[in-house]
C-alpha cells in the first residue's frame, strides 16, 4: 500500500499542471454548497439567538418582517409609527417590563437607536469603558462603531443629515460619547445608543435655541402676552451642553411623539396570554413573536437555498463526468506505462489501485482547499455584510 501511494504521490508531482487543474475542479465544485449550508447555518443561528430573547414585540399595524428586522436588527425603515401613547398603556398595564425603541437614524451610516438604559440590562450588554447615557446629547455606541470610528468616552460623533432634496431636513445633531460597549457578537455592536428624547431632538420635534426674550428684534416675529414668535433667523443648538440644556423644548403633544417599537418582556406566561389576547383585536397596534417572524422568513431562505442546492448537484455531476473523462483519458494515454509495469511484476490490482490512489488525492486535495475557502467566507462575510 505504501509503495503504491509514494507511485501516485510521484505521478501528481510530476504532472503538476494536471494535478492543479483537477484539484480545482473539485475545489471549486465543492466550494459554493459547503459555503452556502455554513453560512446559511450560521446567519439562522444568529438570527434565531436574537430573536429568542425577545419575548414579545409592538408595533405599529404593517408589514410583520419590516418591524421585526428593524426592531430587533436595526436594519431597514418602518413606515408606520407607534405613538408614546401606546407604550404608556402598555407600560400601565404592570404586566410587563417595555422598553421603547426609536430607529430609523443614521451616525456615519451605523444604526442611531432611541431607547431607555434598561435597554442594557435587557440585553445582557457589558460596557467596555465609561457609563450609560442620562442626559440629552449622550450617545452609547457598540464595539464595532467605537473600533471602526476610534471613538472613545469623552469623544463626538454627528448624526447623518439626510437627503439634501428633503425639505424638512434638520441640521446634524452633536452627539456626545459617554459609554463603550463590549463586544457581543450581535447587532449591538455596530449601533448607537441614545435618549429617545435625543432621537426626537433629530426629528425636529424638539430643540434648543437661545432665550426668546434675549433674542434681537430681527429674530422676532412677534410677541402676544407672555409668548414670543421667533423668526427663522434664530439659530438652533446642534449639541447639548451644560450651558444649553435647559433650553432645549419639545413642541406638540408628547403623546403623539413616534417609537418604532416596543420590546415587551412578560413577567409570567399569564401575562403573555392575556397581552396576546388583548392586542389580537387591537386596531391600533400589533404584538408580535419575533420567533415565529424570523421562522417564517427563514422559510423563505431555506426555500432559495433549495435552488443552490439542486444546482450545486448538477455542477457535481458534472463534475464527476469530467473527472471520469480525465481518467479514460489518462488510461489510453497510459496503456504503455500500465503494460511496463505489468511486465515488471505489478500485478493489474496494484496498478488499478494507484490509478485509484491519484484519483482520491485529487479529491481529497480539492476537498480540503474547498473547507478551507468555506471557512474563510464564514469569517470574512460577516464583516462585510
Amino acid at each position: 500500500m505504501k509503495s503504491a501511494l509514494l507511485l501516485a504521490w510521484r505521478y501528481l508531482a510530476h504532472h503538476r499542471a494536471r494535478t492543479i487543474l483537477l484539484v480545482l475542479a473539485v475545489a471549486a465544485t465543492a466550494l459554493l454548497p459547503i459555503a452556502v449550508n455554513a453560512l446559511v447555518s450560521q446567519y439562522s443561528a444568529e438570527l434565531l439567538a436574537r430573536a429568542r430573547s425577545t419575548s414579545l414585540l409592538l408595533g405599529a399595524p404593517g408589514s410583520r418582517y419590516d418591524l421585526v428586522l428593524n426592531a430587533l436588527y436595526f436594519t431597514g425603515r418602518v413606515p408606520n409609527r407607534l405613538s408614546m401613547a401606546e407604550y404608556a398603556t402598555l407600560a400601565a398595564t404592570d404586566q410587563a417590563r417595555a422598553i421603547p425603541i426609536y430607529a430609523g437614524h443614521h451616525a456615519k451610516g451605523f444604526a442611531v437607536v432611541g431607547t431607555g438604559v434598561d435597554y442594557f440590562e435587557m440585553r445582557g450588554l457589558a460596557f467596555a469603558a465609561g457609563t450609560p447615557f442620562a442626559e440629552l446629547g449622550e450617545a452609547v455606541v457598540g464595539a464595532r462603531v467605537a473600533r471602526e470610528l476610534g471613538l472613545a468616552p469623552g469623544g463626538h460623533l454627528l448624526s447623518d443629515q439626510g437627503s439634501l432634496y428633503d425639505l424638512t431636513m434638520r441640521y446634524p445633531l452633536r452627539m456626545r460619547v459617554v459609554g463603550v460597549l463590549a463586544q457581543s457578537g450581535t447587532p449591538d455592536d455596530g449601533a448607537v445608543f441614545v435618549d429617545v428624547k435625543t432621537a426626537w431632538i433629530m426629528d425636529g420635534l424638539g430643540h434648543g435655541h437661545v432665550d426668546a426674550k434675549a433674542a434681537t428684534p430681527n429674530e422676532v416675529l412677534g410677541a402676544k402676552n407672555d409668548r414670543i414668535a421667533l423668526s427663522a433667523a434664530v439659530v438652533e443648538y446642534q449639541e447639548v451642553t451644560p450651558d444649553n440644556v435647559d433650553s432645549f423644548h419639545f413642541h406638540g403633544d408628547p403623546d403623539t411623539f413616534p417609537l418604532t417599537a416596543v420590546l415587551v418582556e412578560p413577567y409570567d406566561a399569564r401575562a403573555q396570554t392575556l397581552l396576546k389576547g388583548r392586542y389580537r383585536v387591537e386596531k391600533d397596534a400589533q404584538l408580535l413573536v419575533p420567533t415565529e417572524v424570523i421562522e417564517e422568513i427563514l422559510g423563505f431562505v431555506l426555500r432559495l437555498k433549495r435552488f443552490f442546492d439542486a444546482n450545486a448537484v448538477l455542477v457535481s455531476v458534472a463534475t464527476v463526468l469530467f473527472l471520469a473523462l480525465v481518467v479514460l483519458l489518462s488510461l489510453r494515454l497510459r496503456q504503455r506505462e500500465a503494460e511496463t509495469l505489468f511486465k515488471l511484476g505489478c500485478a493489474r490490482a496494484t496498478i488499478a489501485k494507484i490509478l485509484g490512489l491519484e484519483l482520491s488525492i485529487c479529491v481529497g486535495l480539492g476537498l480540503v482547499l474547498a473547507l478551507a475557502g468555506a471557512a474563510l467566507l464564514v469569517v470574512w462575510a460577516p464583516r462585510v455584510v
